[in-house]
């Protein structure tokens, strides 16, 4: 059966032992209670209360209340208003909305639910792509794709200049390419002018970006990648291979060029040297002949046929000393005596053991006009005019 049944009061929890009817706790005793352990701490004075109306200790209660609740307000709004800024971002602070300023690294405070921080990253270097298939000024279709680096170097200016400063730069990047592309052969965006072609888009970004005051900076371009479309590919790497393999013939004979240069340079001047020389010599010989002949002059012209004799003989001497064959002359004949000396002096060289195989002494067979008597007189004669 439950307590609050008909018939069961003495099973009511609100009852104390002795029997006397106690309801639920007054909230206001409760209060009042708590305001007087309250007030006993900071020194105030409990007075008594009763069930109903308010009292002295109530009313200090809820002003002590109050000031607690505003104390704890104040204390953690100041807290919530430190912040801090990293070593490479500056803040833009936003005061109801509008810019206030610019705080550097560190720890910080703000106005909570007033200013607004926004941090701008001032030392990294971003990068963008761009790339997409573009027209050439010969009328050809290539593909570029060109990657940039840039740097935030004024944070107020990229924040409040445009709406997106890292779109507006996209969209510039964009331009710039097609721009130089566009005026620019398609071989020599292929090929030898790529740098020339990165030179110019880094150009004609800095004149795009300059009047709307980024407050960003471009660091580097770089030219990654660019080539014709897919169904002539293969027609232009054959012609790209040709133009290296033009470049790498006109290298191979400058080399040569280089390399023969000096060693014709090198007999030119020998023939020279020898040419100088040969002139030098010739003088020389000439002078000496003209020296001997002027010694010679004087005898000649004192005894002619004594010197004319002896002229000569000294050059048949000359010819004869160079030659191994002598022919003897018979007088009163038509027949000449042959003297193989070459075969007999290749004779008395050889051993006397081996014989050579292919010599076979020729057999003169003299006139009969010859006699011993008669060629001995032609020797005689001729040994009496050499001496």
């Amino acid at each position: 059966m439950a307590w609050n049944e008909p018939g069961n009061n003495d099973k009511d929890p609100w009852k104390n032992k002795g029997g006397k009817n106690q309801g639920p706790p007054d909230l206001d005793e409760l209060l009042n209670d708590l305001g007087k352990k309250v007030s006993g701490i900071f020194g105030g004075k409990g007075g008594g209360s009763s069930s109903g109306g308010s009292t002295p200790s109530g009313k200090s209660f809820s002003s002590i209340g109050i000031s607690l609740v505003l104390i704890i307000a104040l204390v953690v709004y100041a807290f919530s208003g430190f912040y801090t800024i990293k070593e490479a971002e500056k803040g833009i602070v936003l005061r109801f909305g509008q810019y206030a300023g610019t705080v550097d690294p560190g720890i910080n405070w703000k106005w909570t639910f007033i200013d607004r921080i926004i941090p701008v990253d001032m030392q990294s270097t971003r990068e963008m792509q761009a790339s997409g298939f573009m027209l050439t000024q010969d009328e050809n279709v290539v593909r570029v794709e060109m990657q940039i680096q840039y740097r935030v170097v004024d944070a107020r200016n990229f924040i409040f200049s445009v709406t997106n400063a890292d779109d507006s730069l996209s969209q510039s990047l964009d331009s710039a390419l097609r721009y130089v592309v566009g005026h620019a052969e398609m071989d020599d965006i292929l090929t030898s002018g790529r740098e020339q072609i990165r030179q110019s888009v880094w150009q004609e970004l800095d004149k795009i970006i300059e009047p709307y005051n980024l407050g960003l900076i471009i660091v580097d371009v770089n030219f990654k990648d660019a080539r014709p479309p897919n169904e002539v590919k293969d027609a232009f790497d054959d012609a790209i291979a040709a133009q290296e393999d033009e470049v790498r013939f006109l290298r191979e004979a400058e080399a040569y060029a280089r390399g023969i240069e000096p060693r014709a340079r090198g007999r030119v001047k020998r023939m020279e040297q020898e040419a100088i020389a040969y002139k030098g010599r010739t003088i020389l010989d000439a002078e000496g002949e003209v020296a001997r002949f002027e010694k010679i002059l004087p005898e000649y012209q004192a005894a002619p046929e004594v010197t004319r004799q002896r002229l000569y003989l000294s050059t048949m001497e000359k010819v004869y000393s160079n030659t191994s064959k002598i022919m003897v002359d018979v007088e009163g004949g038509n027949n000449m005596l042959y003297l193989p000396l070459d075969k007999i002096m290749q004779q008395h060289s050889t051993p006397q053991n081996a014989t050579p195989q292919s010599y076979k002494q020729p057999q003169q067979q003299p006139s009969n006009n010859t006699s011993p008597s008669s060629s001995s007189g032609r020797n005689d004669r001729f040994n009496s005019g050499r001496n």
